[in-house]
């Protein structure tokens, strides 16, 4: 498809941690947020809930294994602060959450660092079905220093050796979840004692540069086979692994206008990999402050802007960016000729943040904006205020719909399903029901298993045999 749809809904997807504060260093102290509340099944099963009354698409479940100690070169900060840390599991949420929903996906956070492809393949495929088809993987290469020198390295690969990494890693995912057993190889035979027909499963025999993987994998078929994939690297190197691998793309600018351009930028690339222009759905990370009517969202914030803690921004934005904000002045502004390993996409966000004068924002100004939701755009008003503006984001930037971010959680999302959701549908731009069926049906209406233009069908059985 190289045309838009001639009509889209918007889709949301919650922007969530298994974590404190996750976005909002600091909002934890807000009477109202329950986001301590973290490693509890009851916040977890709740949240599912408000999502799935608000027909979100999803709950998009970050993760990182270290911590924010680039600022100032300790723990200190993200400790004290609550920069992502304490931080727990992420992929075990999900059973809890798919046992209280019926159509709500979610979207788990992994990295391909430090975890052998082999048993990951079996957690995907466990959970794809336990969940009846309604996982998505977020592919993560990491960024982190503090993670690479727990799992016994100096430090993380070089950013694009990174990649070069995963798609090592996807192939093998691929091979086995794709092209190891066949979908008839389960036959439950009870009267010839046959429960699965050993010559309709295969081996795979991967040897590569960095994995060897001779067997076969050993979870029988899930629903989608490959969960829905996820990826948020908005580098160069980033965009060509998305173009070839991601059916869904979170991406964070702070204006249109450059949300346009990567937008663009993204559909190009997955048009030059041989997939649609539109085989990917892209979220732009936004964070919503709404109430029954603007002076009282305005009033929000303000109350929510007090609790923000600047220095735990800080800590955020020097492991996004692998940049030490310490050694910059409040008055100073991120330069251009800065070199990152981390998230090169984030260095590119924060030197184009800019306020009204068009000037570059100073170290103070990203810290006050990232304290609330983080460093996505932040739309304050009416119900009716933020469903008009997020309609004019979607038709004046051809994104698919938001990664929406939380200020005080369960109540950001709460007032969104309460206030903004029903503005939206009397504009005839947000559905009304779930579609049907698994993750993938329910994004692209296409069935459940990953289209033929994917790479992904190239590992499958039938592609292997007509070679």
């Amino acid at each position: 498809m190289t045309e838009a749809p001639a009509k889209r809904h918007i889709r949301f997807n919650a922007f969530d941690m298994n974590c404190v504060g996750h976005q909002s260093p600091g909002l934890w102290r807000h009477p109202q947020d329950k986001s301590a509340d973290y490693n509890t099944i009851g916040y977890w099963t709740h949240l599912a809930q408000v999502l799935e009354k608000g027909l979100f698409d999803g709950l998009f479940i970050a993760d990182v294994l270290g911590t924010y100690d680039v600022f100032g070169g300790t723990n200190e900060v993200p400790l004290r602060t609550s920069a992502q840390v304490p931080v727990n599991d992420p992929f075990l949420l999900v059973s809890a959450m798919a046992a209280v929903t019926e159509n709500l996906g979610f979207g788990v956070t992994a990295g391909t660092a430090y975890e052998h492809p082999y048993p990951f393949a079996r957690r995907l495929a466990t959970l794809d079905h336990l969940t009846n088809g309604r996982v998505g993987w977020n592919v993560v290469t990491g960024y982190l220093p503090s993670a690479a020198r727990n799992m016994g390295q100096d430090d993380q690969m070089e950013h694009d050796e990174r990649y070069n990494h995963a798609d090592e890693y996807m192939e093998v995912i691929y091979k086995l979840l794709e092209g190891s057993w066949e979908d008839d190889a389960v036959v439950r035979d009870r009267e010839r004692g046959i429960f699965t027909d050993p010559a309709k499963v295969h081996e795979i025999r991967h040897e590569g540069k960095y994995f060897k993987v001779p067997g076969i994998a050993i979870t029988e078929p899930s629903p989608q086979r490959t969960p829905v994939i996820f990826q948020a690297g908005a580098s160069r190197r980033g965009m060509k692994f998305a173009a070839e691998n991601a059916e869904a793309v979170f991406v964070t600018s702070p204006t249109k206008e450059l949300l346009k351009e990567t937008v663009a930028k993204i559909r190009d690339a997955a048009e030059a990999a041989g997939r649609g222009r539109y085989d990917v759905r892209i979220y732009a990370m936004q964070t919503v402050v709404t109430g029954p009517d603007s002076a009282t969202a305005q009033a929000k914030f303000e109350e929510y802007k007090s609790y923000a803690d600047l220095d735990g921004a800080l800590a955020l934005i020097s492991g996004w960016t692998g940049i030490d904000m310490s050694t910059y002045g409040p008055d100073d502004v991120i330069g251009e000729n800065v070199e990152s390993n981390a998230i090169q996409s984030s260095v590119e966000t924060f030197q184009k943040a800019s306020g009204d004068t068009g000037k570059p924002w100073t170290i103070r100004q990203l810290a006050e904006w990232v304290g609330v939701g983080g460093f996505g755009p932040i739309t304050v008003g009416s119900g009716a205020e933020v469903a008009a503006k997020l309609v004019e984001w979607v038709e004046e930037t051809d994104v698919d719909g938001f990664n929406l971010a939380y200020a005080i959680t369960p109540g950001t999302f709460e007032d969104i399903v309460e206030f903004v959701v029903p503005e939206l549908q009397k504009l005839d731009a947000y559905p009304t029901e779930y579609a049907p069926g698994t993750l993938r049906n329910k994004l692209f209406g296409r069935g459940d298993k990953l289209p033929a233009t994917h790479r992904a069908a190239n590992y499958r059985l039938e592609a292997l045999a007509a070679l």
